[in-house]
């Protein structure tokens, strides 16, 4: 991914990823940087929900680059 900006990043997220929370989740932690933690504090969420939604939902954006 290193070959994309935080904009084409956050364009494919948008385009590709269709709930709103977990556009949310996913643009929080690869366009914003944001730790597991503070992301499951933000969202309400355990460490390891948050980090199983951003496991699937870079696999599912990773098979479009």
């Amino acid at each position: 991914m290193k070959d994309y900006t935080n904009s084409q990043i956050c364009a494919l997220i948008d385009e590709h990823i269709h709930s709103e929370r977990e556009r949310k989740i996913l643009k929080r932690r690869l366009c914003d940087g944001i730790v597991y933690e503070a992301l499951a504090e933000e969202f309400d969420m355990s460490d390891s929900q948050i980090k199983r939604i951003i496991y699937k939902l870079q696999d599912r954006l990773f098979r479009y680059l």
